[in-house]
């Protein structure tokens, strides 16, 4: 094979992360050279089997120094980003990440001549409250700016077996005796399934999406915050009361808890902010095709893909309620 046939490359920036390592696979399916750009190639060596020999290159980039960033795109011939982060650590700011990391990728695409798909976030608005919403916003104005032709794609909560909403839940229930209903659980979202996520990024990329339209991508059905753990509770098994947290002590307890150093916080200040406002596809998306229906996708239903991985939290695993286990 000669350099002027070789299959399209695309550079995945975040490849290794939940929703990344999804697109990836999707991407591979179709023949793309892929190059994924992350910060630590030497723990994404597990992408390599997903595509034939040679067809994955590993390459190192961090979206806080742009030098690594056109690196990585040069060459392509179309950019994803995948990159976002779900609470700062050190100088994983939300604004050097999802904002002026956003924007340092859509000027090494244009640079390059190159197509961008970027994923963002239902509820992006550069005038949020929440400084995870601002930065989303602040990066969707700044691509529009740069690369108006950029495809946009805004899921709702992302559910898939490393997901850090449902896993986060299940493996609570283990080991508390209630569960929490921030704000009383009326939160409502639409759960999108990451390869379903992933097919959109891949179709995105084929030319498959309308240039310049951003997309909001959400399951096929609204769940509140409280339906949603009431599906855990079921698919695991658990029997667990639930206990109501107001917004202003969910705050407090979210504010203290991403200052203790060196751990994950299970819930911080900003993600409560977020939590005030239901995460689902627009009316007018709905209305103008922007949807996952609108490329052509049939959206997965959570109830056939949840038990699949939340199995892992029932108390004797895939045998509880079998009886084929003590």
């Amino acid at each position: 094979m000669t350099m002027s046939n070789l299959p399209p490359l695309v550079t995945v920036f975040g490849g290794s992360g939940f929703v990344g390592r999804h697109v990836v696979r999707a991407l591979a399916k179709r023949g793309y050279r892929i190059r994924v750009a992350v910060r630590r190639p030497d723990l994404a060596g597990f992408l390599r089997p997903a595509g034939y020999a040679g067809q994955i290159q590993l390459v190192q980039a961090n979206l806080r120094y742009r030098a690594s960033i056109d690196q990585a795109v040069a060459g392509s011939s179309h950019v994803v980003n995948c990159v976002g982060i779900l609470f700062e650590s050190g100088k994983n700011s939300f604004d050097a990440v999802q904002e002026f990391g956003a924007k340092a990728v859509a000027e090494a695409a244009r640079a390059a001549g190159a197509g961008l798909t970027h994923v963002s976030a239902i509820g992006a608005d550069a005038k949020s409250a929440s400084s995870y919403a601002r930065s989303k916003g602040r990066a969707e104005e700044a691509i529009r700016s740069i690369l108006p032709g950029a495809v946009i794609l805004r899921p709702s909560i992302v559910f898939g077996q490393e997901d850090n909403f449902f896993n986060k839940f299940a493996d609570m229930a283990r080991t508390m005796p209630f569960l929490p209903l921030i704000g009383g659980g009326k939160t409502k979202f639409q759960p999108v399934f990451v390869e379903d996520l992933a097919e959109a990024v891949a179709l995105s990329v084929d030319g498959k999406a309308v240039p310049g339209a951003t997309y909001e991508l959400g399951g096929p059905e609204v769940l509140s915050f409280r339906q949603c753990l009431e599906e855990v509770l079921r698919v695991t098994y658990r029997k667990r009361s639930f206990v109501g947290l107001p917004f202003g002590v969910a705050s407090f307890i979210g504010n203290i808890a991403s200052k203790i150093p060196l751990i994950t916080p299970p819930l911080t200040g900003d993600q409560v902010t977020l939590l005030k406002t239901d995460n689902v596809v627009s009316s007018a998306a709905e209305k103008e095709g922007r949807t996952l229906k609108g490329l052509g996708i049939a959206p997965t239903l959570l109830a056939s893909v949840l038990p699949s991985y939340l199995v892992q939290y029932r108390i004797h695993g895939q045998f509880t309620g079998t009886g084929k286990a003590a």
